[in-house]
């Protein structure tokens, strides 16, 4: 019969999620999971069978929270104003702990850019996320007076703004740099509405 886990999985998940959002998969080893998860090696094993797979369920819980931090948002504000707000907030309501969790970028863009030509079924994965994230892009715009068509170049233009901005992130430029582009993006699209 199997022991049953003693430890805390949520936060487990947790600590690993932010390690390898940190880290990447591919620098992450299970040693460095194990000290950080506060885990034996059984006790990892029972609870998440392997890296690859803990990694994808804490890739999945990211996009995830991102999503819902989205939706909140959207249920909050204008749509434009939501999207907006919703860029600004990962730079500058993304730390927590000291650390500089928005200079990280976003696991999920880092996972395409990493796992692209090593591990395509991870990098497919991510780019669903990504595709989600657009269609919520999309639906904002439509809401904020675009017609589909244009909603549609809107949004997939706003996504190669995501990711650029997320990689940008990791350069560790200042705050300021990045809200001045977020406001100027949205300055453009506000200009090309009704």
């Amino acid at each position: 019969m199997a022991r049953p886990i003693e430890f805390d999985r949520p936060k487990a998940l947790n600590q690993a999620l932010a390690l390898f959002w940190r880290k990447g998969y591919q620098a992450t080893s299970l040693a460095d999971l194990l000290a950080e998860m506060h885990i034996g090696r059984s006790s990892f094993y029972a609870a998440f069978s392997d890296k690859r797979s803990l990694y994808i369920e804490c890739l999945d819980l990211f996009a995830a929270r991102t999503l819902e931090m989205l939706q909140r948002t959207r249920a909050d504000m204008l749509p434009l104003d939501a999207l907006e707000h919703f860029f600004e907030h990962n730079f500058i309501g993304a730390r927590g702990a000291g650390r500089l969790k928005g200079h990280w970028g976003c696991m999920v863009v880092n996972t395409v850019l990493e796992m692209a030509g090593v591990d395509d079924a991870l990098a497919a994965r991510a780019s669903a996320h990504l595709d989600d994230m657009q269609r919520i892009f999309q639906a904002c715009l439509q809401e904020a007076g675009a017609g589909p068509a244009h909603a549609e170049e809107l949004a997939a233009t706003l996504m190669l703004f995501n990711e650029g901005i997320r990689v940008s992130s990791r350069r560790r430029l200042p705050d300021a740099r990045h809200l001045q582009t977020i406001a100027t993006t949205f300055g453009l699209i506000r200009s090309v509405l009704p």
